[in-house]
């Protein structure tokens, strides 16, 4: 009997609607005691339940927006929820569940806090807003209309009082009337209470004297527009100072009442008391851009420093730090993050105390990168300055748990003119000279170099360029004959791989393979050019005429360190060989010298199995990883390929008596291990001579010829062959 499946479980898989829903549930359980609404609670749920999809959609955005939230705030408005009880408690279950129930693994914990807080701030004005403008719109046409019915009629005078001071003295926000020239005539118990709660404060004083520093420039100029008669009302953000000096905001909205006639005869001022939700603001505000762990302003905060400092132009010059941690995750791995965090804090305090001067700020990125700021006049030195203050604040060891640790630092530095850089770019330039500095060692600072961001700029683009050439074929092969040296005759080629780059043009390995291994795609792309190579020989092969002296050509394909602890090695080869039909003797694997030093037996077993079904393993670039001769018989060799550097000496006349000597006597240790000698980088005929009187098998270089298409060696071999 199958069992059926939950209801919504073909189209929600990953529980996303059901979390949604328990959210809403407990919003709705949270703030429906503080609603005015007719309907019942799960009538109330049903209302929340897209508000609650608005946030959840919102907090995933990308770009992040947080207008969904202040539409959320104004429709909680709309669905009667005016009771301020209700905003705190929205803001309290958004604060504490929209993460936990609607969050994701791809949003980071701490850009989701972010995210969140930044919501609660949206969700509050806009709760805010609409609430002020219904309070006012229905406040605003009550005070009109008792005031107006001021100067009806003796007759209804007592009726239109008594309506006017029931809706003045009963209002929920501050009523003052004053006559044009600015005189307090009346003021309402909710406006007194805002000022202090003493009445003759307020009706002593004019509205002139209601000046506040923050006041914006254009307050005062609409004020006296509307006194003389050339506006009829205005609405801004003001900031008034009460008696005891402590300060109080509100949302005012100014009117000019006119007399039957049509002139102006008072002004009535609408207030709102907007403190407590502008501390809320700024708290929220305060939260989004500043980091939980150290205090210290985060990336949001910092990046709008910066591009107001990039902005700033007229000749303007900035500096900035960017320092990484170096080894900080060994401290994290063997403590805890909980100590990890100790040591953060520590770090952050020290930084703030380098960065105290005018124009200096110091951010924490995430983790343990950490970015310093200055900008002023002379931000050559002072940022230099800057930097070595913090490697030696940094300096000083760090106790924790009874230990002490030496934090070390890796600080990229970016300094110039503010004009013409992106805060990205900027950015970019630091983090790269930065990773140059922990490159050469660490604890130390880099000044950003524009060549070397170039270069590494490019090397990122080749890097995450390579899956799609490979699957795109821009790799091509080269091959390079290995001549005899004996008879001139051509013994084999080595496979050298090329990347025929859209923008770049033709890449030699060097520039690609240390890329490929660092990615892992050295190990599809190795088996590429084994199978390209291993077709190609056995082309040779069947081409040569019937016959034809000595032994078929052999190809030699470089084996990087990365495929050597490949479990597939041998696995690989085999196959290609038994599927393309080439004899293992007709495959050479090159290994560098350095990749084989200190190598131990489970290292060397893979090419121990290659040697014993008949491919030779050549050590390529012999002399250059200082390895120890006595090391060569445990290594399963049939060919040693000389470096360039000891036959350099033979290009002269005379041949350097030196390098004639250690050839010799490497070529003599060579066959008395039953080895055969390559040398690499031969040039010239002298060197050719040398080397045939030294003993030397086989030789490579372009004095021979150059790398080329395989046509190059097939005609080659066809005239040897002839």
């Amino acid at each position: 009997m199958r069992v059926p499946e939950p209801a919504g479980a073909a189209t929600d898989p990953d529980g996303l609607e059901d979390r949604l829903r328990r959210f809403a549930t407990i919003w709705s359980r949270a703030i429906f005691p503080a609603t005015a609404t007719s309907l019942t609670r799960p009538e109330f749920e049903t209302l929340l339940l897209p508000l609650a999809r608005e946030l959840r959609d919102a907090l995933h955005a990308y770009p992040f927006d947080t207008a969904p939230a202040t539409r959320v705030g104004t429709a909680l408005v709309a669905g009667h929820c005016t009771d301020p009880e209700a905003l705190g408690r929205t803001l309290g279950v958004v604060d504490s569940y929209l993460v936990l129930y609607c969050g994701a693994d791809e949003l980071p914990a701490e850009e989701g806090r972010a995210r969140c807080a930044r919501l609660q701030h949206s969700l509050a004005a806009g709760f805010a807003q609409a609430l002020r403008e219904r309070t006012l719109a229905e406040q605003e046409a009550i005070a009109r209309s008792a005031l107006t019915a001021r100067s009806h009629a003796e007759s209804a005078l007592h009726a239109t009082e008594a309506r006017f001071h029931a809706v003045f003295e009963g209002a929920a926000i501050g009523i003052g009337i004053a006559d044009l020239d600015g005189k307090v005539l009346e003021v309402n118990d909710t406006l007194t209470q805002m000022f202090g709660g003493l009445e003759h404060h307020v009706r002593s004083r004019n509205v002139s004297e209601w000046v506040h520093p923050e006041d914006a420039p254009h307050v005062w100029r609409m004020y006296g527009e509307l006194v003389r008669g050339e506006r009829e009302h205005f609405r801004v953000e003001k900031a008034f100072y009460r008696n005891d000096g402590t300060v109080l905001w509100t949302n005012l909205t100014l009117s000019l009442l006119r007399d039957a006639e049509g002139m102006p005869q008072y002004q009535l001022a609408l207030m709102e008391d907007t403190t407590e939700r502008r501390l809320l603001n700024l708290r929220l505000r305060y939260e989004a851009t500043h980091d939980a762990l150290t205090g210290l302003p985060n990336r949001t905060l910092f990046a709008e420093r910066l591009e107001k400092t990039l902005a700033a132009g007229d000749g303007a010059r900035f500096g900035l730090c960017y320092l990484d941690l170096d080894g900080f995750k060994a401290i994290n791995d063997s403590l805890g993050h909980s100590s990890g965090d100790r040591l953060l804090v520590e770090v952050a305090d020290r930084l703030q105390s380098c960065a105290t001067a005018s124009g200096e700020m110091v951010a924490r990125l995430g983790g343990d990168e950490f970015v310093a700021l200055t900008s002023g006049p002379d931000t050559r030195t002072g940022v230099a300055e800057l930097a070595a203050r913090i490697l030696g604040v940094l300096a000083a060891p760090i106790r924790i748990e009874g230990r002490e640790f030496t934090v070390r630092g890796s600080i990229g530095v970016v300094e110039g003119p503010a004009a013409g850089r992106s805060p990205a770019e900027v950015l970019r330039s630091a983090d790269i000279t930065m990773y140059r500095a922990k490159a050469a060692g660490g604890n130390r600072f880099e000044l950003a170099d524009p060549e070397a961001d170039a270069r590494a700029i490019t090397r990122h683009g080749l890097t995450t360029a390579l899956p799609a050439a490979l699957e795109r074929g821009e790799f091509f092969i080269e091959y390079q004959p290995l001549v005899r040296l004996a008879d001139g005759t051509v013994h084999g080629a080595e496979a050298l791989v090329r990347w025929s780059h859209p923008q770049h043009g033709v890449l030699g390995p060097d520039r690609f393979i240390p890329l490929a291994e660092h990615t892992g795609l050295i190990v599809p792309l190795g088996r590429w050019v084994l199978e390209q190579s291993v077709r190609q020989a056995l082309f040779w092969h069947q081409q040569l005429p019937e016959g034809s002296a000595g032994a078929p050509p052999r190809v030699n394909v470089n084996l990087s360190p990365a495929q050597l602890h490949h479990p597939g090695l041998v696995a690989d080869t085999v196959e290609v060989l038994e599927r393309i039909g080439l004899p293992p003797g007709g495959l050479c694997l090159e290994v560098t010298e350095s990749a084989l030093i200190g190598a131990d037996e489970d290292l060397l077993k893979p090419l121990r199995q290659l040697a014993e079904m008949g491919v030779d393993i050549a050590l390529d670039d012999f002399g250059t990883g200082y390895s120890n001769l006595a090391n060569l018989r445990r290594l399963p060799l049939s060919v040693l390929k000389l470096d360039r550097s000891f036959t350099q000496g033979m290009q002269q006349h005379p041949a350097d008596p030196v390098d004639l000597k250690i050839v010799e006597g490497i070529v003599s240790l060579a066959h008395s291990l039953q080895l055969t000698v390559t040398v690499e980088g031969v040039e010239t005929g002298a060197q050719a001579d040398h080397l045939r009187r030294l003993g030397c098998d086989t030789a490579q270089g372009w004095y021979y010829a150059r790398p080329g298409p395989p046509e190059q060696l097939h005609t080659l071999l066809l005239a040897d062959a002839v």
